[in-house]
């Protein structure tokens, strides 16, 4: 049978099914889809590939998928740090916003921010900014898979002037990109203290009609959960649910000051948590209780969050920490196992996303979206497991190939799509401006 490629590994990491680690086998792909995995022997015989890489000394993994990010903030990196949440965003971080965010900051700042993501091995990110539009754009040029985020927020800013603009202006972003086949939508409101009621049940009904996920900031801070209690007699999970927004369709982020009936409830309507151990660390606050919420069933998966607060968009190192600390909150040793980790940072966010039938694993029929990682190397000598060796040992800078929708978009550590210098050169023309 004739294929566009043929990719033999080392190894080969499904994450479907659970825990299966695959030696010398290969996977065929033929029209962006994932038509084969076999041995590597039989996929010889089988297959005739216009293209045929030899990945004898990597493991061949699913695309990672990064469950939540403000991508175009890459050109804030380190530009505020060592301070709380509110200080944080009050006193830096939206005053700069106001002074520096338009069409251009978001080109180029999610550039940035995507060119880093395929060089870590990410192959799927789930935003949340102003101006989606360019956001959707840049996506769709380079190559790079998307969840774009239609941001809402009560108060004006350079992309909307209220809550009517801010749908308005999102629902045009959707129905703009609705063929794109890298490019899908989710509704994003800031903050249960940023966006009031009304808006909240608008936004719940279009995503029921769309057919799309809800993004949120829920419970980031014990100040959140207690300014919320002060002023309405209600945690901000209690009032969602009251709004009929909790189900399925939410992506809960950081989720870092949850109680056990709360727990009970999110297992109970299905909804997701996107998991951002470091920038949680950052900003001191609070952990959240993933081992607990794995154990209620509650689909976890991963995000790095924005640079600002993270400083970086590197899911291995996200990984990494999530594993650690879960072990450390829960006080079992046990918790959240390599696999179950690189699950969270796959399948899990597919899921989250609404996606799993299309991306999140490698299994036949499928989207092609594979990143290849150098195990041969000192830092990852000698390798009893690889999927351990991916959790705790490896650094992005071991991902030297990188496939969205069978596209290559990072050969031998080089980006295909994006221009390095040219992106270094916006970066260091940014920061001699924002400085």
């Amino acid at each position: 049978m004739k294929v566009d490629s043929l990719i033999h590994a080392k190894w080969i990491i499904p994450v479907e099914p659970e825990n299966t680690v695959l030696e010398e086998h290969s996977l065929a792909i033929k029209d962006s889809v994932i038509v084969a995995i076999q041995t590597t022997d039989k996929a010889k015989q089988n297959y005739q590939a216009d293209k045929e890489y030899i990945l004898d000394q990597h493991v061949l993994i699913p695309g990672l998928i990064n469950a939540h990010t403000h991508a175009a903030m890459n050109l804030f990196r380190g530009l505020a740090n060592d301070l709380p949440l509110m200080d944080w965003l009050n006193n830096y971080i939206w005053p700069a916003e106001q002074k520096w965010v338009n069409p251009e900051f978001v080109k180029d700042g999610t550039q940035l921010a995507i060119a880093e993501m395929i060089r870590g091995g990410t192959t799927c990110f789930n935003d949340m900014y102003f101006f989606p539009d360019k956001t959707a754009e840049v996506c769709a040029n380079a190559g790079m898979r998307v969840v774009v985020g239609l941001i809402l927020i009560d108060f004006p800013t350079a992309w909307a002037e209220n809550a009517d603009d801010y749908i308005i202006k999102g629902e045009h972003v959707h129905d703009s990109f609705r063929h794109s086949p890298l490019v899908t939508t989710a509704f994003a409101p800031h903050a249960p203290y940023t966006v009031s009621d009304e808006p909240l049940k608008r936004i719940n009904v279009l995503a029921e009609e769309l057919d799309i996920p809800i993004h949120m900031h829920i419970h980031e801070t014990a100040f959140e959960v207690n300014d919320a209690v002060e002023k309405n007699g209600k945690r901000p999970l209690a009032r969602l649910k009251e709004l009929g927004i909790l189900s399925s369709r939410i992506i809960a982020v950081h989720m870092t000051q949850l109680i056990e009936d709360e727990i009970e409830e999110l297992a109970k309507l299905g909804v997701s948590v996107a998991h951002c151990p470091e920038s949680n660390l950052k900003l001191a606050s609070g952990f959240c209780p993933v081992q607990q919420l794995h154990q209620a069933g509650i689909n976890v998966c991963i995000g790095t969050d924005g640079v600002a607060s993270n400083n970086d968009l590197d899911m291995f190192g996200e990984m990494r920490t999530a594993a650690l600390l879960a072990k450390v909150v829960s006080n079992d040793s046990t918790a959240l196992g390599a696999h179950t980790t690189l699950k969270m940072a796959t399948l899990n966010g597919a899921i989250a996303l609404g996606q799993q039938d299309s991306i999140g694993s490698l299994k036949k029929g499928k989207q092609a979206d594979m990143v290849a990682i150098n195990l041969n190397q000192l830092e990852t000598l000698p390798c009893f497991d690889p999927a351990a060796q991916i959790v705790y040992s490896a650094n992005r800078q071991q991902v030297t190939d990188v496939w969205i929708a069978g596209k290559q978009v990072l050969k031998n550590r080089e980006l295909t799509t994006l221009e390095y210098y040219n992106l270094l050169e916006k970066a260091k023309n940014w920061e001699n401006k924002i400085r």
